[in-house]
């Protein structure tokens, strides 16, 4: 029996049941495996008194410090998330905060590996742990964890000491394993380990089914992505001017959704772009299985979950030749990579629309993303490190 210590603070709760959703897909798929005993450990970053008071972090605060999560243990010790530092102390803290926890589950839970789910600050701390209890570590990077901190002056040295430490290193696509290796990341230790699309529940119904049931007509684009400056919203919202006969709707939310509204309604397309707010994972399956393009202009990606999904659902999707694209679009049956400028956008949805790939070609693309294969790969790659660690 592996016995797996999953520590990631990108994991959903009762407050945020959105965040890190496929963090939870993948960890739930490896709970499950026979041969795997598993505990989660998701801390909390707040920030110490009296900002802890503040409304925006009471949610957060109010959570239990241990629950069942969908048949898992799962911890929530708190760590002190010091704002206004540029996460220079933040590894240290969460490490501070977890090892407590540790010492104690240790008794009834003498866990093999440490399986860190986000580079920072989970890396380093899961390095600092992993050498506290003498147990190997493995690292995940999955985007902005690497691209943003990884370069940021208060913590890049810390993501790098943390990579070369850890006993194993996983990417979410090819090119960010090419980009852990170009900050000095250890390219042998780096393995590629895709996300996964539940195909039971993404491309179940036809487009005409899902547009039936949601009472909608015409040229349809779905944008899924946080409202933040990084997903591009944007770019794609006046792309539509060029597209007189599109809607665009966005799943997400974010602190960019008033500046997004006031370029709606500046570019007068208020009856035709609508700001959905955050929607269930539950809900996204016949929204993209509804739309003719999933549009996404990102400025960085590892791999984008929106991107296998909306292909699964039979929808070709347009995105910025970002992280793993060219990965997921190997050629036009799944859509285009455009480049990152409205126009560009508008040109690369308009072929689309004119010309449509038939469903059936389009999720074919998707097809080698499941989370059998992410589980037994994860599996594969814990079992080995422990193996080669005793």
């Amino acid at each position: 029996m592996l016995r797996i210590l999953t520590l990631s603070t990108l994991f959903p709760d009762a407050s945020r049941p959105n965040f890190g959703i496929f963090v939870e897909r993948q960890t739930l798929g490896l709970a499950a495996h026979p041969d795997v005993e598993l505990k989660i450990v998701a801390p909390r970053g707040l920030p110490p008194f009296p900002l802890s008071r503040l409304s925006r972090y009471s949610a957060l605060a109010e959570l239990p410090e241990r629950e069942d999560w969908k048949g898992v243990d799962c911890h929530r010790p708190r760590f002190a998330n010091l704002p206004g530092t540029g996460g220079r102390w933040h590894g240290d803290m969460l490490a501070r905060a977890v090892a407590p926890l540790l010492d104690e589950l240790r008794h009834d839970f003498a866990f093999d590996i440490i399986d860190a789910e986000f580079f920072f600050p989970d890396g380093p701390a899961a390095t600092a742990l992993g050498r506290r209890y003498g147990v190997p570590v493995s690292i995940k990077a999955r985007g902005a964890d690497v691209h943003h901190w990884g370069h940021n002056p208060a913590t890049a040295k810390q993501v790098l000491r943390a990579g070369r430490s850890a006993d194993g290193l996983l990417a979410v696509s090819q090119s960010m394993a090419d980009d852990m290796a170009a900050i000095g990341l250890p390219p042998d230790r780096i393995r590629v380990h895709n996300t996964g699309v539940d195909h039971r529940r993404f491309g179940t119904v036809s487009r005409s089914e899902a547009r039936a049931r949601l009472g909608l007509s015409g040229p349809l684009i779905v944008s899924v992505g946080a409202l933040i400056a990084r997903k591009g919203h944007d770019i794609v919202i006046d792309a539509v001017r060029h597209l007189p006969d599109a809607q665009l709707v966005i799943a997400g939310e974010g602190d960019q959704r008033g500046q997004l509204e006031a370029q709606i309604e500046r570019l007068d397309l208020q009856g035709r772009v609508r700001l959905l707010g955050s929607v269930a994972h539950d809900d996204l399956p016949p929204l993209l299985a509804a739309a003719d393009v999933m549009a996404l202009a990102s400025a960085s990606e590892g791999l984008a979950n929106a991107w296998v999904e909306s292909l699964a659902s039979g929808t070709p999707i347009v995105i910025t030749d970002a992280g793993g694209a060219r990965e997921v679009v190997c050629d036009d049956t799944a859509g285009r990579i455009a480049a990152r400028a409205p126009e560009a956008f508008a040109a690369a949805i308009a072929d689309l629309l004119e010309a449509p790939p038939a469903a059936d070609t389009v999720r074919r693309a998707a097809e080698r993303f499941t989370w059998e294969a992410n589980t037994a790969a994860l599996y594969d790659h814990l079992a080995g490190i422990v193996g080669d660690h005793r």
